[in-house]
């Protein structure tokens, strides 16, 4: 079976789940959960992107992804 690719790797976030709930969790769990963080990921920058751009940057920094997630 050909292994799917993806940004965020599976096992890290499956260690993150099980850290803050049940010591098990399901490889579909973490498959669900690692398209959830990254839509929610590139949707951030996408808008982190933006704002950099409102205040003429070409560079994103870390106040445009505080105020990206806040929104």
């Amino acid at each position: 079976m050909p292994r799917n690719k993806t940004t965020i790797p599976k096992a890290p976030v499956a260690r993150i789940m099980a850290e803050t709930s049940s010591k098990r969790i399901g490889d579909d769990a973490a498959d669900v959960m690692v398209e959830f963080l990254t839509d929610y990921a590139i949707k951030l920058g996408k808008y982190a992107s933006t704002l950099a751009f409102h205040s003429g940057r070409r560079t994103v920094n870390d106040k445009d992804v505080y105020l990206a997630a806040k929104r």
